[in-house]
């Protein structure tokens, strides 16, 4: 990591993306790419070079505390302590600071109220999304869908501020098929839903468009929503 941090100059016009994991790197960096040159986007992943082994060691959660989950490379996912992903993602958001990052993308599933900037621009996904969605719906009824079950209470959290209360579905962006997606998404229609977002990383525009296709509603991809408001901010 410490090679892409090497020159202030250098990252004064570029995005620095910050996740847990490993997986949305290939996930992200095509929505960017429509927007960015290549050589304006620095991707960091805060699990990035660990063993499963040194995961446990320095983010392995205890009885009781919040928890975090992201998705691996393989298709797992791992379960980590909240507060030590806060406070070291508060680290790597300093040290990209002080490498000269003026624009800093963080793209976690999970909130983390403490971070902070001393002078870039943070653009956290999980504040930045709902109050976006809202003002961009205008009052019709949301219905958001999520990749894992283990998320829909902290998705219900997130989302609680909008206008009108969503309902929620659960199919995963990486299955063999579209079954699983098809069905989320007549389940959220059945309940009134007006406009879809897909609220995860491994969402691709792929999906967005063959489901705006199937319902005839509109469909909002959420990275691509970051991705174009990171790109202006850099243009």
């Amino acid at each position: 990591m410490s090679d892409m941090l090497n020159d202030a100059e250098s990252n004064f016009k570029k995005v620095a993306t910050l996740t847990l994991g490993k997986a949305p790197r290939r996930d992200l960096i095509p929505l960017l790419l429509e927007h960015l040159p290549e050589e304006n986007i620095v991707h960091f992943g805060l699990l990035d070079g660990l063993s499963m082994a040194e995961i446990e060691r320095l983010y392995g959660p205890v009885a009781g505390e919040k928890m975090a989950m992201t998705h691996m490379e393989d298709g797992s996912y791992v379960v980590l302590s909240a507060a030590k992903v806060e406070a070291a993602l508060q680290n790597l958001i300093g040290e990209l600071e002080r490498k000269g990052f003026e624009n800093i993308l963080v793209l976690c599933a999970g909130e983390y109220k403490g971070l902070k900037t001393k002078n870039a621009i943070l653009l956290d996904s999980y504040r930045m999304l709902p109050p976006l969605v809202d003002a961009i719906i205008g009052g019709q009824q949301p219905g958001v869908m999520v990749a894992r079950e283990e998320y829909l209470g902290e998705q219900a959290y997130k989302w609680q501020g909008l206008a009108s209360t969503p309902c929620f579905a659960v199919a995963s962006p990486w299955a063999i098929d579209d079954d699983e997606l098809i069905d989320a998404a007549l389940q959220l229609q059945e309940q009134g839903a007006d406009v879809l977002v897909l609220d995860c990383l491994g969402y691709h525009q792929r999906h967005r468009d063959f489901l705006q296709k199937l319902l005839g509603i509109p469909v909002l991809l959420s990275n691509a929503l970051l991705a174009k408001l990171a790109a202006d901010l850099v243009d």
